[in-house]
């Protein structure tokens, strides 16, 4: 797409051969990036349904990290994140080390192209859509990609984890 800065997210799909659409938006740096605000935000700019949008959220299970991924308006359950990857617990990570391992910014974590693969875990609500919409890797970009392509390229375990 002409005008779309890369990124690793995108670098990751387009290297595997999936067939994706970057979509650029409006980011609103007023909107929570967790909160039902962010989610009507984002479905209005991108003409869709928010829970079809999916939101990166990095937790730390104690001695690892790993992602979950879950629909815009909806809450991670830490302790369905936790028993997915088999850990006794989990809570969000520290900002700091979210970039420093993912290599995003907060608001730009994608699941796609992280510096380094961490455990990955799915909302089962994902595989319900013909697409699904997540970070591109930069506040005001969106990857849109078939939901069993975005379980291939993270090695991810697909389970119920919304709260």
């Amino acid at each position: 797409m002409i005008g779309v800065p890369a990124t690793p997210a995108i670098a990751a799909a387009t290297a595997a051969g999936i067939v994706h659409t970057v979509h650029k938006y409006r980011h609103d740096r007023r909107a929570s990036s967790f909160g039902d605000e962010a989610a009507e935000h984002l479905a209005r700019e991108l003409g869709t349904d928010p829970r079809q949008i999916f939101k990166t959220i990095v937790l730390t299970t104690g001695s690892q990290l790993a992602v979950a991924v879950v629909p815009v308006p909806d809450r991670v359950s830490t302790k369905a994140v936790a028993a997915a990857v088999g850990a006794a617990r989990a809570e969000l990570a520290d900002p700091q080390q979210v970039q420093k391992v993912t290599g995003y910014v907060l608001g730009g974590v994608s699941p796609l192209g992280q510096k380094r693969r961490l455990p990955t875990v799915i909302d089962e609500s994902a595989l319900t859509w013909p697409t699904v919409f997540c970070s591109a890797g930069r506040r005001g970009l969106e990857i849109e990609l078939a939901p069993v392509d975005l379980v291939s390229l993270t090695d991810a375990i697909v389970t119920p984890i919304t709260a």
